[in-house]
């Protein structure tokens, strides 16, 4: 059996990591082979770059951010590959849709950075978590990077991650809520969208 990637998508302190570790933990119990993966990746020299823009070590366009995020996606693609390839279920902590609703955010054609990641494997299941920009901010007070801080920001990145998840089927959680009720919703609609046996 071929694995698949479940995509966890929402703004910074949706609990994405948070339900993204549970997910995989939950699977492992039931008998599946599941790994995590995190983007961006800055155990990468792409990613370092990131880490370094991030933190205002350098000044990239909201183009050429992305186009760093996306290039450190296909840095890890024949790892993806072959974790697929092995039958692994990889639970990823952001993927191919952020760089669409960040550079969307700032004005990016969406439509050309989905373009762009049509090489990488799909996602067979994204799970947007949901919550208010306000909720971000109060969950994460100090220590933010440059888009954290920038609320109206985030309201457009939440505004098209809503539109992704129209378009493109996910199951979107609202993430307000304790962690233990988000991720029984988070199994349950791995298992019914994956048939999980």
């Amino acid at each position: 059996m071929s694995g698949c990637i479940i995509a966890f998508e929402g703004l910074d302190q949706s609990g994405k990591q948070t339900q993204a570790e549970l997910l995989r933990d939950r699977l492992k119990q039931e008998g599946q082979k599941a790994r995590l993966v995190s983007f961006p990746d800055y155990g990468t020299s792409i990613g370092e770059e990131i880490a370094r823009a991030l933190q205002g070590e350098r000044e990239y366009g909201p183009d050429v951010m992305q186009l760093l995020y996306i290039a450190n996606r296909y840095e890890r693609k024949p790892d993806l590959q072959r974790w697929l390839d092995g039958g692994l279920m990889l639970v990823c902590d952001r993927y191919t849709a952020s760089s669409v609703a960040y550079g969307e955010a700032h004005g990016l054609d969406p439509a050309w950075l989905t373009e762009l990641q049509k090489f990488l494997p799909a996602a067979s299941l994204t799970i947007m978590l949901d919550i208010a920009p306000e909720t971000a901010v109060q969950r994460k007070a100090v220590e933010r990077d440059r888009y954290e801080r920038d609320l109206d920001m985030q309201g457009r990145v939440r505004q098209s991650y809503r539109r992704q998840a129209v378009a493109g089927g996910w199951v979107v959680v609202d993430g307000e809520r304790p962690k233990e009720a988000i991720a029984d919703d988070v199994f349950a609609a791995a298992a019914s969208r994956l048939t999980l046996r």
